[in-house]
């Protein structure tokens, strides 16, 4: 067994191995800096790295051995608090070992991960296409919507409706559907969303964004493929925004932020050591008067997060989040409308005063304990209670809901011998979300009336069992295979109609088998073949006409899916000076196809699972970074998706087409664009003291928003630019200052920035299916921090 012992002296390390290392200062935190190669062996589970730090004087805290096949980020932690980040997982080439580290990039890769797989592994062995964004990606962002932060992710799309935080989100097609009213605003469906692993999606595989806190967020980590063989109903991959417990030093920020259209933010932040734990707090309050019509938007959110190890194999998670969102919908427009005056709002939408208050708040707890190097148990607990009001579609509603459950895994790693280890993961996921929904008529000026229309009660429940087992051989490969088993459950009761009363299962198991192979330390190859679930929404599996006896449709099954994948990896060394770097890429290829697909009819009013769609794409992904502080990243899609099998029973329209069908084979699939792609490029000299500069692009193609391929939204491009502070010191003291001033859509190109999918007729025939994007707006931010 191998160790190595550092020691720092004035900000410097040395090993015994003679590698050059330094300890630096970055965003808060420290950060040793060695060549990757030093960590290697320890990530790959070849060796056991001991640590022990001395820091001017101080004794100490403790010394932490980690043990052969542990795969997590080697963290000490000792007086005065000094976290030792190790980026191993790639080795650069030997003979870059003689450089001195002022000469290598210093760029940290997302090294490890544990959304892909749901155990600790370097991001090069994740046999798909995964996503990691640092805390520093994130700063560059107003903070409201996902569309921000994930907008150079390829196979990702992510639009803003009006500029808060509800958008529609994509991953390689799945999200895109939709339906009139009913299906088109103020949630998402077909991908996973979690908050430090506990899900914000719904049982029915409905998302909304509530408490999506990017303020607080410490990083987002994203799967782009399809994840149901462990996260159940995620056909469309998955999306875990981390909380910011990664801090070494105790911390206090202000924030507060103005922009265009009556934007204002105001955010506390905060970090504290709590015994062996870390606590971070993120307060926030963001307004908006909107720019359009009707569009005003106010939210308050609460997190807390407090992590700690309680014992030498064993840490505690406790996790606290509260939100108050309310915001109104300007609803869709017609062509002539948009070319008119596209600040305007739907008239009947100002009319019923369409909004959605949503009042939620939820406690988690996570648990792990290891026993010896070879056994891992896990297990978590969330209780999410609701009250959410809304105005919609000519009723006033008032729901209550409680939403539960938890998961169990136990993961066991083993040697078979010296060059093949394994890694045995078993796991249990349990979600359960019900309550009462009153249905009020609606008053003249939006509010709720005194009638009681309706009195039901709408609940699911999310069952999974699953297994993985990856095995490793040598340094070069690893082969991991799975499957999961679903049970997904809808109730429903009907206090007025008693005879309502429905429930309904959807069970299906999935595959997936993933193989990577890694020809040197710095680059990866793999591929996977796996399938997807995902089941109707709650709001699609109203009966279909006439029937009058079921609260829910008999005759959907659910969507499932078939995904092929290979992709490459690759961390490249550029030369040495100041134009030396580095250059990270990951490239997918991707075949899936759809099964049951849902076809929606008369605006989402009932649907049946009858399509087949085939979806083929390429993803590009790429950042460089130099050591002169520039850097370039960009991102790019291209895909094809067609409907294979789409028929459309015209007796359902009119009683008297009995046998004639509208055939949709071959047409596009509606709400995906055939390409879309982003850019940005950023100068942040190291000599600048924090200064930097930032241009960026993103753009789309024209798509369909209707499956007859009747409608079309334009493709568009949308410019940006900023400059900032990042951390700049005042004098001597602890305090730091940051700041931005953004400006977006600067050549103020006037596109449609989302779109109704499917969308309803307007009284002349006109499909309102048009969400404007926003014209050039300004962000300016201010941040006074002090490192305690």
């Amino acid at each position: 067994m191998q160790s190595v012992s550092h020691f720092l002296s004035r900000g410097a390390f040395t090993a015994n191995a003679g590698f050059p290392i330094s300890f630096q200062k970055r965003n808060g935190g420290s950060v040793l800096f060695i060549p990757l190669a030093l960590g290697a062996d320890w990530l790959r589970g070849r060796t056991t790295i001991t640590i022990t730090p001395h820091w001017n004087g101080y004794s100490t805290a403790g010394m932490i051995t980690y043990p052969m096949m542990s795969r997590c980020i080697m963290a000490i932690q000792c007086k005065p608090h000094v976290a030792l980040l190790l980026l191993g997982a790639l080795a650069l080439p030997p003979h870059l070992f003689s450089q001195t580290i002022s000469d290598s990039i210093k760029y940290r890769l997302p090294v490890v991960t544990t959304i892909g797989t749901r155990i600790s592994e370097p991001w090069l062995e994740v046999p798909l296409a995964l996503t990691v964004l640092p805390k520093s990606s994130l700063a560059l962002t107003k903070g409201y919507g996902l569309d921000e932060a994930l907008a150079g992710v390829p196979g990702v799309l992510v639009l803003s409706r009006f500029g808060n935080q509800d958008v529609r989100i994509t991953i390689r097609g799945f999200g895109a559907r939709g339906a009139g009213e009913r299906s088109n605003s103020g949630t998402s469906r077909g991908i996973r969303l979690l908050s430090d692993g506990f899900p914000e999606t719904e049982p029915d595989g409905r998302t909304a964004f509530d408490l999506v806190d990017l303020a607080g967020a410490g990083s987002i980590e994203i799967v782009r493929s399809n994840a149901s063989s462990l996260w159940g109903n995620a056909a469309g991959g998955v999306v875990n925004i981390r909380s910011n417990t990664n801090f070494e030093n105790p911390f206090a920020r202000y924030s507060s932020a103005f922009g265009s259209y009556g934007f204002h933010k105001e955010m506390l932040q905060a970090g504290a050591h709590v015994g062996t734990g870390k606590l971070a707090v993120s307060l926030s309050n963001t307004n908006a008067d909107g720019w359009r019509w009707h569009s005003r938007s106010s939210i308050t959110l609460l997190n807390m997060a407090l992590l700690s190890q309680i014992g030498q194999e064993t840490t505690l998670g406790v996790y606290l989040s509260g939100a108050s969102n309310l915001f109104r919908i300007p609803g869709p427009l017609t062509q002539s409308q948009y070319d008119v005056n596209e600040q305007q709002a739907d008239s009947l939408y100002i009319k019923r005063d369409e909004r959605r208050f949503n009042r939620l708040g939820r406690i988690g707890v996570t648990f792990s304990h290891g026993i010896g190097d070879a056994h891992t148990f896990s297990a978590s607990a969330f209780m999410n209670p609701k009250y959410l009001q809304r105005s919609e579609r000519n009723t006033f509603r008032d729901f209550t809901r409680y939403h539960l459950g938890g998961n169990f895994t136990y993961q066991n790693k083993s040697s078979l011998n010296p060059e093949v280890n394994n890694i045995l993961l078993v796991g249990m996921d349990e979600a359960y979300q019900d309550g009462a929904i009153l249905f009020y008529a609606l008053t003249a000026n939006g509010g709720r009336g005194s009638t009681l229309t309706e009195n039901k009660r709408e609940g699911a429940n999310n069952f999974g069992l699953f297994v993985q087992d990856e095995v490793m051989v040598g340094e070069r490969w690893s082969v991991l295979v799975g499957g999961r088993y679903d049970d997904i459950t809808y109730y429903g009761r009907s206090f007025v109609k008693p005879w309502l009363n429905d429930a309904r299962s959807f069970r299906h198991f999935t595959p997936k088998a993933g193989v990577t192979y890694r020809p040197t330390s710095t680059r990866s190859f793999y591929a996977n073949i796996g399938g997807g679930i995902e089941v109707p929404a709650g709001n699609e599996t109203d009966p279909v006409p006439p029937d009058t006896i079921h609260a829910l449709n008999l005759l959907l099954d659910p969507i499932t899916s078939t995904t092929i994948e290979v992709g490459t990896k690759q961390l490249m060394q550029l030369g040495a000076g100041a134009w030396g770097g580095t250059v990270v890429y990951d490239v997918a290829l991707y075949w899936l196809e759809v099964s049951n697909d849902i076809v929606p009819y008369r605006n989402g009013r009932f649907y049946f699972t009858a399509g087949k769609t085939r979806r083929m794409g390429a993803e590009f992904g790429a950042k460089v970074q130099l050591v002169n502080g520039l850097s370039l990243e960009g991102a790019l899609t291209v895909s094809d998706n067609k409907y294979l099998e789409y028929k459309v029973d015209s007796v359902y329209y009119n009683e008297n087409k009995a046998k004639i069908f509208a055939d949709y084979k071959d047409n596009e699939v509606a709400g995906i664009p055939g390409a879309f792609y982003s850019a940005a490029l950023k100068f942040a000299s190291p000599s600048a003291k924090g200064f930097y500069a930032r241009i960026s692009a993103q753009g789309t193609g024209a798509y369909f928003v209707d499956d007859p391929n009747l409608v079309e939204v334009p493709s568009w491009l949308s410019m940006n630019a900023m400059i900032g502070l990042d951390q700049l010191h005042l004098g001597k003291g602890p305090f730091t200052v940051s700041g931005f001033l953004a400006v977006q859509n600067v050549l103020n190109t006037k596109y449609v920035g989302s779109a109704w999918i499917n969308p309803d007729l307007n009284a002349q025939g006109k499909p309102m299916y048009i969400e404007p994007g926003l014209p050039r707006n300004l962000v300016v931010s201010f941040t006074l921090g002090a490192e305690l």
